[in-house]
């Protein structure tokens, strides 16, 4: 098996795994339909919509499995029969504006109906458009929300708030700021819940303060829920491209990190019973999570309900409070984007929702490098990129220099392969008998090719999940005409630097013997070029550094070896 072969079947497996990832797009399961009610303007833009009202409480509300070990969950309250829409805007939702989010909480339930990330603009020719990742509109929905549940009653994510106002801003020389919603009901049970905002920080703090005035012990658990349709797909080829996982994950320390695609969602709802741990959203570069206290046991549950929402959330053991007494149940909520180092600070196991499927050992460590270079050698992703791939280089610089002193030898007794195949033409056996006679008298063994670039194949695609999942990558320019490491080249030229080296280190092979396989090796030069059109910058960046530094090696080891001053 020489090396020319080596490379094709590695080209043909790829381009199938992008020819299936195509396939999911176009007959994989759609998004189900959306029915929501009407979108409201004011003068700051769209506001998220209303809630539909539920056809039946379970259907909205969660449920603590029968088979948890925790407390079985306080009867639930019945769903709030008051009118749930206003004429005044400003009296159903508070926007809270701070230097990193943008957020809009439903007064009904505190819900986060809506939340957009300030540093991170929609598109670089958008810059004063925050992405917008949680979302509340006619076409998709997506939504944090939390709330009690008790037999004595508590305020669900149903329920109606009272706010003291409904703006809030994030001011200079200012560090916390804390937004509070209002319930009570006539036996005397009084919530706030309270957001809590800090500077520099994705993260929101949620208090549910529990003040039982009542002459009743109250009970009561709470929980925390991720609600979402399917997300909206382009349909592009920049995303078949670039697949990534778009759904539910949580973590235990049982089970570490699982991803919950929707399908599964709809045919096997979870519930587990976690102590620690978080339960998520994840996407490309983005994420949103809730985070319990590490010391506390939650059931984790997702379902689907009604309308094509999934959810993914996580309910509380019972908790029980005095007449005269109060209690605070209190949680993280994270929005914002896969920063691994921030991740890793906030909880177990949130820093994997960057997600580098079974070669996370190896990512991660480049990862590292490609960080630790930027921060203290170049600030440019694409410099770092180029020196990153160098050392990667340096360090297989004996591996490769072994396999490519294979090549050129097969090179170089490629004129008797060729005067072989003349004298013995179609006698297929005398010529495996005669190759191998040349190889032994040659001392050349064919294998010795393949080793070394099928031990490098699993770095590469390491390095391949690196570049594709790192948040820094996204809108980070590199220089003259390449703005954004994270989409493709507007001018095609790194794709096509890409295929001419391609097509240059295939003069420095040996040509296959096989016509088939020869002219099957002619135009993969052309295909690639054709995917990488669509590949993101930085992607293509890496390749074509990786080949002209493949290219300079090879040409000087079969140079020395064609010269007769080259080890054998």
């Amino acid at each position: 098996m020489g090396n020319p072969r080596l490379v094709l079947l590695a080209a043909l497996g790829f381009i199938m795994m992008l020819m299936w990832q195509e396939w999911q797009k176009d007959y994989g399961p759609k998004p189900a339909q959306q029915t929501v009610a009407s979108t409201q303007q004011n003068q700051q833009g769209m506001l998220p919509v209303a809630d539909q009202q539920p056809t039946t409480q379970s259907e909205e509300l969660p449920e603590l499995s029968t088979s948890s070990s925790l407390n079985q969950a306080s009867e639930q309250p019945q769903e709030d029969s008051g009118d749930q829409t206003t004429t005044d805007v400003t009296d159903r939702y508070v926007h809270v504006l701070t230097d990193k989010l943008d957020v809009w909480i439903d007064t009904r339930g505190g819900e986060i109906s809506r939340l957009s990330l300030r540093a991170y603009p929609v598109a670089l020719d958008k810059p004063e458009d925050p992405f917008p990742l949680l979302v509340k509109n006619q076409a998709e929905v997506y939504t944090a929300q939390s709330g009690l549940l008790s037999r004595q009653g508590a305020p669900n994510h149903l329920a109606q708030f009272t706010v003291s106002q409904s703006k809030y801003q994030l001011s200079e020389g200012e560090d916390t700021l804390r937004v509070p919603l209002f319930w009570k009901n006539e036996q005397g049970i009084k919530v706030t819940k309270t957001l809590i905002f800090n500077r520099g920080t994705h993260v929101i703090d949620v208090e549910q303060k529990v003040d039982n005035q009542s002459s009743l012990s109250w009970q009561g658990n709470q929980y925390r829920q991720l609600v979402r349709t399917r997300p909206l797909e382009s349909g592009g080829m920049a995303d078949t491209m670039a697949y990534t996982f778009n759904g539910a994950a949580y973590y235990s320390e049982e089970d570490k990190f699982e991803k919950i695609d929707f399908d599964d969602i709809e045919d096997e709802p979870l519930t587990r019973d976690v102590a620690g741990g978080w339960v998520g959203m994840i996407q490309h570069y983005f994420l949103s999570a809730w985070i319990p206290g590490q010391d506390e046991t939650n059931n984790f549950y997702t379902k689907m309900v009604k309308g094509g929402m999934y959810r993914i959330g996580m309910i509380s053991a019972k908790v029980l409070v005095q007449p005269g007494e109060s209690t605070t149940f209190s949680s993280r909520f994270y929005a914002g984007p896969k920063e691994q180092q921030v991740l890793e600070e906030l909880s177990t196991g949130l820093r994997l929702s960057v997600d580098y499927s079974w070669l996370t050992i190896i990512a991660q460590p480049i990862f590292w490098l490609m960080t630790f270079i930027h921060d203290h050698v170049i600030d440019n992703w694409g410099w770092s990129i180029i020196l990153l791939t160098l050392i990667i280089k340096l360090l297989f610089y004996k591996l490769s220099e072994y396999g490519y002193r294979s090549m050129a030898n097969m090179r170089r007794v490629q004129p008797k392969l060729v005067s072989l195949k003349e004298r013995y033409g179609s006698d297929k056996q005398k010529m495996q008998q005669a190759m191998m006679e040349l190889y032994r008298k040659e001392k050349i063994n064919p294998m010795s090719g393949c080793f070394p670039i099928l031990l490098q194949i699993p770095v590469f695609i390491a390095l391949y999940w690196v570049l594709l999942e790192s948040v820094e990558l996204r809108q980070a320019p590199f220089m003259l005409w390449i703005h954004d490491l994270s989409v493709a080249d507007p001018y095609f030229v790194l794709p096509l630097i890409m295929g001419a080296s391609m097509f240059l280190q295939q003069k420095l092979n040996p040509a296959p013997m096989d016509e088939m396989q020869k002219n099957i090796m002619k135009f993969l030069p052309i295909v690639f070029t054709v995917f990488f059109l669509f590949f993101p910058a930085g992607l293509v960046l890496y390749w074509v550094v990786n080949n002209i530094l493949s290219i300079a090696q090879q040409w000087v080891i079969t140079r020395r070896i064609e010269a007769g001053t080259g080890k054998s």
